[in-house]
């Protein structure tokens, strides 16, 4: 009923974004995390929602189901159709509430209406400098790092890990990353789940838990037909196909398939 009330209890806390249902939310907050749990079978290519593999899938085969009824252009996809649409309509679906300005695309709409509420979403989290759009935080972030932010980007390919834990061995290529590193020593759980008490160290925790409310198993074994709502169980599950056994005691020649059952057995060298 909450999407004919226009009630939205569920809040992203990353962002101000509000949801009329949980699966919404769940769907939104790959957005941050960057998750991409559904995967194309004939390339690299991966993504947050199952229908984006649907309409991925289309560039494979070619397929171009959406026509235009002005011209001969076809689309995958429909929401490409409708934006199209409107450079023959010249539609402006999209208003300002604070002024006359009119826009073909909600984006558009988000990032005007950010010029009347002084709204700035994106933090910078080495200071305290808050920016209205994206590409002003990147601009400014060069500010602290002396480099250019294409550079960051360059890591990905060059392997380079300049932040360093204090406290051990691990590296890495973002100080984000150090930074969601650290809450393993100091065991902080600033991500609450909406739906029960549970609190987790990192935002992509939170979006698998949020799963096992929504029933969504979108990680498929490709030996059988289990599936599951998280990763660390599918690779668990594989297990039971390949026979192995990757856990090795130390103190003796014991092997098993789950880390669980190696803690078990360690346990008969204490006695």
């Amino acid at each position: 009923m909450r999407t004919h009330t226009g009630e939205k209890p569920y809040v992203c806390k990353l962002c101000d974004h509000k949801f009329a249902l949980s699966s919404h939310l769940v769907r939104h907050m790959s957005t941050h995390t960057g998750e991409k749990p559904f995967t194309c079978e004939l390339c690299d290519y991966k993504c947050a929602q199952n229908s984006h593999l649907v309409q991925h899938m289309r560039t494979h085969t070619g397929e171009k189901p959406y026509v235009c009824k002005f011209c001969d252009y076809k689309f995958a996809g429909t929401s490409h159709l409708v934006r199209h649409m409107r450079t023959h309509t010249g539609e402006k679906p999209y208003i300002c509430k604070f002024c006359d300005h009119k826009f073909a695309r909600t984006s558009q709409l988000v990032s005007h209406m950010r010029t009347h509420t002084g709204e700035k979403p994106y933090v910078c989290k080495l200071c305290d400098y808050k920016f209205a759009q994206t590409s002003h935080l990147v601009r400014h972030m060069s500010t602290h790092t002396g480099e250019k932010p294409f550079m960051r980007h360059m890591r990905t390919h060059t392997g380079e890990k300049p932040f360093a834990c204090e406290l051990c061995d691990y590296k890495c290529a973002r100080k984000s990353h150090l930074k969601t590193h650290m809450r393993t020593h100091t065991v902080e759980k600033p991500f609450t789940c909406e739906l029960c008490d549970y609190k987790f160290a990192q935002v992509s925790h939170l979006l698998s838990h949020m799963r096992t409310h929504m029933g969504e198993k979108p990680f498929t074994c490709e030996f059988c037909d289990y599936k599951c709502a998280l990763k660390s169980n599918l690779a668990r599950h594989k297990i039971t196909h390949t026979g192995e056994k990757p856990f090795t005691c130390e103190l003796c020649d014991y092997k098993c398939a789950l880390k669980s059952s190696l803690a078990r057995h360690k346990l008969t060298h204490t006695v």
